[in-house]
């Protein structure tokens, strides 16, 4: 070989080993930013907390209005556990009044109910009722406020901290795409709540001479087919803000972005995360809402055992065309569980299988307070219990 062809083969041998790690990295698929104008952003399955899309979530940021989210989860625990009724009336203090902003414009000392506040919250975003329900719940805003952060922290929002109920702008007061999404994955477990966020307009005071007419600050509820929720925010600080969800064929999702320049990129984006989830995602149900989970026995309680149902669907995402049989689960109850017992505390967990492998653990929580019996009852149970013949 002349040294000329030699020279020209090494031309070609060097050009080749300079393209292919080019050509390796051209063929890396690259990664979708679903949310490319908003400071953060994320999208999760409802039902197990899985995320499919995440861009700077855990960075602290103003919620603006979002943090109603929380007012309205106190709000529903509040009336889950009996502590409130929806026609109970709330009367609106000076306080509450005063506050600026989004509002349903209620007078000092004017009575409305706990279903047309949650309303004026839910749609109107209102700050004046968000504190008329503050102090109804808990004597004061500032009562109310240690009741949000102590949720917020059983929930593990560590990146959250509040310190107003509506979210009108203050020091101190902040959270974060994931843990919007965690207290809106909690709100989503009432699912009476969509009938308040999923309504496009409505009216307060209807039968007065002055009714006022509600129109829902998220028009996703309108414009995008399953959607039905959540909560819009936007201060001068915290720019374009929303919580959303949508549902298709049981199968729900929820997306958070945080500083959009405007309200129609908001909305785009979420739009187009929500495209995303439906195109891509599937859920394979486990148990539907109501459906019994089992019976758990409380040692030295008041009642000695508990049906356990369904509070909410429980379901595992997959993606689309993956195989799911072989799909099974499991309760899985915290041995020697003693009264007292809390509503809400967990008591155990469901536990999915696929095969062997576990893909997903549902926590399982008290439905209701179980007090510790008193000695005449545990002896009466026992006593039952020796002279019993079968």
């Amino acid at each position: 070989m002349n040294s000329k062809r030699f020279t020209i083969l090494l031309l070609i041998l060097s050009l080749a080993a300079f393209m292919l790690p080019a050509t390796a990295v051209a063929e890396e698929p690259k990664a979708v930013d679903l949310a490319p104008n908003a400071r953060s952003a994320i999208l999760m399955d409802a039902d197990t907390g899985t995320i499919m899309y995440d861009k700077n979530s855990s960075d602290r940021l103003a919620p603006a209005s979002i943090t109603k989210v929380m007012t309205m989860l106190l709000i529903m625990e509040a009336l889950d556990q009996g502590k409130l009724k929806m026609t109970d009336m709330v009367r609106t203090s000076e306080y509450a009044a005063s506050m600026g902003g989004s509002q349903i414009f209620l007078e000092p000392g004017e009575e409305m109910s706990v279903q047309d506040m949650l309303k004026g919250i839910a749609m109107a975003s209102g700050n004046d009722a968000s504190v008329a329900m503050a102090e109804k719940l808990a004597g004061s805003e500032e009562a109310f406020v240690e009741l949000m952060n102590a949720k917020a922290k059983e929930l593990g929002m560590t990146d959250t901290h509040f310190s107003n109920a509506n979210g009108l702008p203050v020091d101190n007061h902040y959270s974060s795409a994931k843990d919007i999404a965690l207290m809106s994955r909690e709100l989503l477990k009432h699912p009476e709540i969509t009938k308040f966020t999923g309504q496009y307009q409505d009216y307060l005071r209807q039968d007065s001479e002055k009714p006022f007419w509600l129109v829902n600050t998220n028009k996703l509820v309108r414009f995008y087919s399953g959607a039905d929720g959540l909560k819009t925010g936007y201060t001068s600080e915290a720019k374009f803000c929303l919580t959303a969800t949508a549902v298709r064929e049981n199968f729900r999702i929820i997306a958070v972005v945080m500083g959009a320049p405007d309200a129609k990129t908001r909305n785009a984006e979420v739009t187009r995360m929500f495209d995303y989830a439906f195109s891509q995602y599937a859920n394979y149900p486990i148990l539907k809402e109501g459906d019994p989970i089992g019976t758990v026995e409380i040692q030295k309680g008041q009642v000695p055992t508990l049906e356990l149902k369904a509070k909410h669907q429980y379901s595992v995402l997959m993606k689309k065309g993956d195989a799911n049989q072989d799909i099974r689960h499991e309760l899985q109850i915290e041995p020697s569980l003693k009264a007292p017992i809390k509503y809400g505390q967990q008591i155990g967990k469901l536990v999915v299988y696929r095969g062997d492998q576990v893909i997903k653990e549902f926590p399982i929580e008290s439905p209701a307070d179980v007090e510790k019996a008193s000695w005449w009852t545990l002896l009466k149970r026992a006593t039952g219990k020796l002279f019993f013949v079968d």
